[in-house]
This record gives structure tokens, sequence and C-alpha cells, in this order.
């Protein structure tokens, strides 16, 4: 039954992922957090970072990763192929229709009606990851959390990385590194 339920999970969510990996994890915390508690917030913020670290989409590195936790390696290519059947039925179906009618404004009205869907996908998965690095808290405990409860050391890492993504358009997979050298160096060694 769990291989089963780990393939309905992830197939839900490569059905409704709209947007590309950042907008499917609000459905990935849901399924994985939310509906069947195969992991923890702190693990959920973990998956998240390893599955950015990892090349590939993060929805499907996600899928492996839980799959892999929750019911090994079988379960990590049940998950996987859940979560991509989705994205190649549609895809396949979709191009053929595009192509065929897509000079027509109703299909140029869907697509545009879409973008501030994914919009709002996207800015609550980063809501919450970002709640849970300056807080160590959900986003639904944030209304209770005091301004004196944040994390120095992850807002000033945050503040940097931004900064030098804009300023100087740095390569994100430095930013990224540098980030986790200079929290290792804080967090291992002088905390």
């Amino acid at each position: 039954m769990t291989y089963l339920q780990i393939f309905v999970s992830f197939f839900q969510i490569g059905l409704f992922s709209f947007g590309g990996g950042y907008a499917a994890l609000p459905l990935i915390e849901n399924q994985v957090i939310d509906v069947h508690k195969w992991l923890s917030l702190a693990e959920f913020a973990d998956l998240i970072t390893i599955s950015q670290m990892t090349p590939g989409p993060i929805a499907l590195n996600a899928a492996t990763f839980v799959g892999t936790r929750v019911g090994g390696l079988l379960g990590a290519i049940v998950a996987t192929i859940g979560c991509i059947t989705p994205s190649c039925i549609i895809v396949l179906m979709l191009a053929y229709l595009y192509y065929k009618y897509k000079n027509l404004s109703t299909i140029q009205g869907v697509l545009n009606g879409l973008r501030p869907a994914v919009v709002s996908l996207i800015a609550s998965a980063g809501i919450s990851i970002l709640a849970l690095a300056l807080f160590k808290t959900e986003v639904t405990t944030l209304l209770n959390v005091k301004f004196s409860d944040i994390n120095i050391v992850s807002l000033i890492l945050i503040v940097i990385g931004v900064f030098v993504l804009k300023k100087y358009k740095s390569n994100p997979i430095h930013v990224i590194m540098a980030s986790g050298v200079v929290g290792f160096i804080i967090y291992a060694l002088i905390l």
C-alpha cells in the first residue's frame, strides 16, 4: 500500500504543479508533511536544500528523496515515475493542441491567467522557507514570533547572498557553496 500511496501522492504533485519545481513546493509540503507525515518541517527544509544542490528539477529530486526515505530504492523509482507521468501525458497533449490552435486568443488568455497563480505558489514556498531559515518556525506560527527571535547569522547570510547575486551577478552555485562554508564555520566551529 505504501508504494501506491507514494505513486498517487507524487502523481498528484506532478499533475497540479504548474510553473515548475518551486511552484510544486507547497504541494509537496502538503503531501509529505501534512497528509502522510513522512517528513517533519525541518526535514522538508533539508529536502529542499538537497533538491536544489543536486542536478535536475527540484520536484523530481524531492520525489526521489522522499521515495527513498519512505520506500527505499523501489520507493524512489515509484515516486519519480509518479512525478513525471502526468507531465509526459500533459505535455504531449498540449504540444499537439498548441501547434494546432496556437493563434487563438483564448489560448493566450489561459496562459496569461496562469501566470499570477504560478507567482503566488512560488511566493508561498519562498515565505515558508524564509520563515524557517530566519525563525526556525512554520509560517502559521510566524505571527507569534518576536523580532528578537530572528536568527541573526541566517539573516546576515541571506542579505549578503542576495547582495552578491544582484550587485555582482555572481554564479548562484558559488554563492550557495560560500554560504554553506561560512555557515559550517560559524555553526560547527564557532557557536
